[in-house]
């Protein structure tokens, strides 16, 4: 066999390895996902104080009102579940926005100064002693959130590149935390105590008025990241290509901060930001999918995103127990790690489907001719 057909046949099995590797992941998407669910769930609604054993959860769902496992079940666990369902999914598929819009795997709400800025907006009142009804605080959230985001997008040019949003977003997030920072010395050890705890992300003492709270808010970014998906597939192409497409790469950047705004917001305002969900659940949306689009990865992200907050709930509910430690400190402690490893496999299976598809492609060069530079390198 010559040297030739040799690598072209090594080729080949490279790129066929590559492609049974992804449609493997892909296989057992659904089946991870959803073991993980059901696990976190389970320990979710029967670990605790008080311990209600597996074959009572059901009883304990029918007969709220007549048990004390009933109420403590139904009352605090199944809304505390469903918050960091609803919370996991809005913070997955911001994650994912403001990473296909921004084309940069790295941009996460907390380097671009939005979920900063939604918690500076919650803390501020509470620290000032201003009295204000809980249905104003998912407002106090978004005006605090599109003020962060809207003073990266103006700093940096207003979004005309990428790359110059996310360094200038991290500069921005810094100064907000630094506002945040003087709040705490001038708040009392009380204020401070609560304070803390929320900037961490914490899932404690949630009830149904919080969730339902959540639901207008949701009624409007849902449909919004419908039309929107598309318009990420575009701009992932660069500005210029989305342009000939007609497609404003500046205003559309500007339509996926406002999207990311409406999903984090709400969530920040009753949860607090919790940290690299929006990091962790797009990367897993695309390991297990590498060859799909933003509109595959989106409602992957959100399901991943559910499915990592509602995992770290259950040791930030039991690790200590009885003292609750903030989730948020779990998915920036189980999620950074994951989230790396995961964006260099990513890196890794881009590169050898290129690499298998050059060494395809490119021949031998003719004798007495030196071959390209980038030819060698693929070869």
């Amino acid at each position: 066999m010559s040297a030739p057909t040799a690598t072209r046949t090594a080729a080949g099995d490279t790129a066929s390895g590559t492609r049974r590797s992804a449609r493997s992941a892909g296989r057992w998407q659904l089946p991870a996902a959803v073991a993980l669910l059901i696990t976190a769930s389970v320990c979710a609604l029967s670990l605790g104080t008080p311990y209600v054993p597996l074959h009572q959860v059901p009883g304990a769902l029918l007969h709220a009102d007549s048990t004390l496992a009933g109420i403590v079940v139904t009352e605090l666990r199944v809304p505390r579940l469903v918050l960091a369902l609803i919370a996991g999914a809005c913070l997955g598929a911001a994650g994912l926005v403001l990473q296909e819009a921004l084309r940069n795997p790295l941009a996460v709400p907390e380097m671009l100064g939005v979920s900063s800025g939604a918690a500076l907006g919650v803390a501020a009142p509470l620290v000032l002693s201003v009295s204000l009804p809980a249905a104003v605080q998912p407002l106090l959230a978004i005006g605090g959130a599109a003020l962060g985001g809207g003073l990266t997008l103006l700093a940096a040019g207003l979004g005309r590149s990428p790359s110059a949003v996310l360094l200038t977003g991290a500069a921005v997030a810094a100064a907000l935390q630094a506002a945040l920072l003087v709040l705490m010395v001038m708040a009392d050890q009380l204020d401070l105590q609560l304070i803390y705890r929320y900037l961490l992300g914490s899932l404690s003492a949630r009830t149904w008025e919080d969730v339902t709270g959540l639901w207008p808010w949701l009624l409007v970014a849902v449909p919004a990241l419908v039309l929107c998906a598309p318009v990420l597939s575009v701009l992932r192409l660069g500005d210029e290509d989305a342009a000939a497409l007609g497609v404003r790469a500046q205003r559309a950047r500007f339509a996926a901060l406002a999207i990311a705004v409406v999903l984090i917001a709400p969530v920040t305002a009753v949860c607090g930001p919790v940290a690299w969900v929006g990091f962790l659940a797009p990367h897993l949306a695309r390991w297990f999918n590498p060859a799909a689009d933003a509109v595959r990865w989106l409602p992957w992200s959100a399901v991943w995103g559910a499915v990592v907050v509602a995992v770290a709930d259950v040791p930030a509910r039991l690790a200590l127990a009885p003292v609750e430690t903030p989730v948020g400190a779990w998915t920036a402690l189980l999620g950074v790690p994951a989230g790396v490893a995961l964006l260099r496999s990513g890196n890794r299976r881009p590169a050898a489907r290129r690499r298998a598809a050059g060494s395809d492609a490119v021949g031998p060069a003719p004798q007495g001719v030196e071959a390209d530079p980038s030819e060698k390198e693929v070869r």
